[in-house]
């Protein structure tokens, strides 16, 4: 039997749960409650934390199960770029 992986959604992120892959630890709802709850279907809920926290909380997922994903991922810009925008916006 083939099982799809869980996919949840807001305007800035997307959550993807694999339920082959989770082993039940429990430390998603444990840790951020806010996020992720054992007992209410859907049992995600993004807008309950800033999308950096679900980020790391994902990220410690013992096996994997849980994935994220930006929509439109943030741009980083280096320190010399910065650097330089703020020397352009100085000369205005």
């Amino acid at each position: 039997m083939e099982i799809n992986a869980n996919k949840f959604s807001n305007k800035e992120v997307t959550v993807t749960y694999d339920p082959c892959t989770c082993k039940l630890s429990g430390r998603c709802y444990k840790e951020l409650p806010e996020v992720f709850m054992d007992s209410v279907i859907p049992w995600v809920d993004l807008e309950g934390a800033p999308a950096e926290a679900i980020q790391e909380q994902v990220n410690r997922c013992p096996t994997g199960a849980l994935k994220f994903h930006y929509k439109n991922p943030p741009v980083k810009v280096s320190k010399e770029e910065q650097k330089q925008k703020a020397k352009k916006a100085l000369a205005y």
